[in-house]
Order: C-alpha cells, then sequence, then structure tokens
C-alpha cells in the first residue's frame, strides 16, 4: 500500500510563494512518476506538474516560469516551489504518484488527501 503525506499548503498574498512537499511510503516501492494536481471548486482536476524517476519534469502552461519541481529520490519526497503566486492559483493541491509497491506486477496511480493553498489578492 502507498501511502503520501503533503505539507506546505497554506496562504499566501499575491506575488508570495509556498512550497509544497510530499513524502510517499511502502513497502518495496517503485516510482515511476511523482508530482502535483490541483481541484478547485466546481472545476475539473488538473495537471501542475509532474516530474519522472529519471528527474524529467513536465509543467502545466499556466505554471512555466513561476512553479519549479523536484524531488529527493533517496526520500521518496516531491517538491514544488511555488513563487509569483496569484490569487487563480487558489486551490486543493493533490500530491501525485505513478508506481507500485509491496512486489506489484503492474504500476497504479495514488493520491494523496489534498492540501490547500488560498492567494489573496
Amino acid at each position: 500500500q502507498v501511502q503520501l503525506v503533503e505539507s506546505g499548503g497554506g496562504l499566501a498574498q499575491a506575488g508570495g510563494s509556498l512550497r509544497l512537499s510530499c513524502a510517499a511510503s511502502g513497502s518495496m516501492l517503485r516510482i515511476n512518476a511523482m508530482g502535483w494536481y490541483r481541484q478547485a471548486p466546481g472545476k475539473q482536476r488538473e495537471l501542475v506538474a509532474t516530474i519522472t524517476s529519471g528527474g524529467s519534469p513536465n509543467y502545466a502552461d499556466f505554471v512555466k516560469g513561476r512553479f519549479t519541481i523536484s524531488r529527493d529520490s533517496a526520500k521518496n519526497t516531491v517538491y514544488l516551489q511555488m513563487n509569483s503566486l496569484n490569487p487563480e492559483d487558489t486551490s486543493l493541491y493533490y500530491c501525485y504518484l505513478n508506481g507500485r509497491s509491496g512486489g506489484m506486477l503492474y504500476s497504479d496511480i495514488y493520491w494523496g488527501q489534498g492540501t490547500q493553498v488560498t492567494v489573496s489578492s
């Protein structure tokens, strides 16, 4: 079973910064990719950024140049540094993991509980 523990959400002013963290745990964990999605009330969940086990990042267009995703493979942890925040970034941010654990043959998608980010104008 894969567990994802998120931290770092909160309140920021427009133009400010926040850093999200997500630590993954599980027996015999094999990670293909980790990252972040977000979902605002009344909207669909959308990709923010992901990073592969090889370190290749992928960003949504609306965060390019503002957000940076990174990882610590030894800690199975992914980070999202969010700069130049604006009120449109207000959302529930979910940690995402594509991988497998416990000797499973096939990978699956796992989600964290979500951490709220609120940006005031």
